[in-house]
């Protein structure tokens, strides 16, 4: 049978769905997501929002296509709010998903990310709904040191540095971020860095697209967070993961959590480098 967001799609696009897939994308959100190549040739790629978080990110993505087009984004093809949101989208999945990371992949996503910072719109700003992760820490030590990655003495010993160092770090900013780098959220196509998932956009300093990126980019093979030139942001970046990874698991991302305090692990490393 027909899948409806499927059917949905073809009303959207004026069209008969030939042949559909389901796609078990390596993201940590719970969204529906399934590739359509229609009787005329079109393809597209679909994603429909079932479990909350998913359906409101999914209306967030949609608005934030509404104001940007780039290079940098897939084409937007049709949308359809409801109980089950549904945003269609170019279909990318033919494309190059790292890792593994080859030659030039680095520099194509930091040109991709360039031009995302030099997007001018009136958007949420990063400091309304993230702040300094060091201060949850410090009000719940509990979930942090539930995950192993360092002791309580460690955490005696450095937290004040950590408070003030992630408080100090220049995150402000009037440039178009997308918020949420990782290899899961871009492809290579064409020659050029797509950047998907962008319903946690938000405007802040274009240096934390990289910082936040490279904790994965690291687990992947790549480069170490030092190379980049955006080591004040480090405090920051080890703060948003050590104050998430040791949490209850969310019901929309059940698996991000194991995700996170990797992260954790290549970022609280970066921050005592630096500091």
């Amino acid at each position: 049978m027909k899948p409806e967001a499927v059917q949905r799609a073809e009303k959207l696009l004026g069209g008969a769905a030939a042949t559909w897939a389901g796609v078990v994308r390596k993201g940590y959100s719970m969204n529906e997501h399934w590739t359509v190549v229609f009787a005329d040739g079109r393809r597209a790629f679909l994603k429909c929002g079932h479990i909350p978080p998913s359906p409101q990110w999914i209306r967030e993505e949609h608005a934030l296509f509404q104001a940007v087009r780039g290079p940098f984004m897939p084409r937007f093809l049709a949308f359809e709010d409801g109980d089950r949101p549904l945003l269609v989208l170019e279909d990318l999945m033919p494309a190059y998903w790292p890792p593994p990371w080859r030659e030039g992949d680095v520099d194509l996503v930091l040109g991709a990310l360039a031009e995302v910072a030099e997007v001018r719109i009136e958007l949420r700003r990063i400091e309304s709904f993230l702040s300094n992760g060091w201060h949850d820490v410090a009000a719940d030590p509990t979930p942090f040191l539930s995950t192993g990655l360092r002791d309580a003495e460690w955490l005696e010993r450095m937290l004040p540095r950590l408070v003030a160092a992630g408080d100090a770090a220049p995150v402000h900013g009037d440039s178009l971020l997308h918020a949420d780098v990782r290899s899961d959220n871009l492809c290579v196509k064409g020659g050029r860095c797509v950047l998907v998932d962008w319903n946690h956009a938000c405007l802040g300093n274009p240096g934390l697209d990289i910082a936040v990126w490279l904790p994965s980019l690291a687990l992947e093979q790549g480069p170490p967070p030092d190379r980049f030139g955006v080591d004040e942001l480090a405090p920051f970046v080890a703060g948003f993961f050590a104050s998430r990874a040791g949490l209850p698991k969310p019901a929309g991302a059940p698996r991000v959590r194991e995700f996170q305090r990797a992260q954790a692990e290549v970022a609280l490393d970066w921050v005592e480098r630096t500091l």
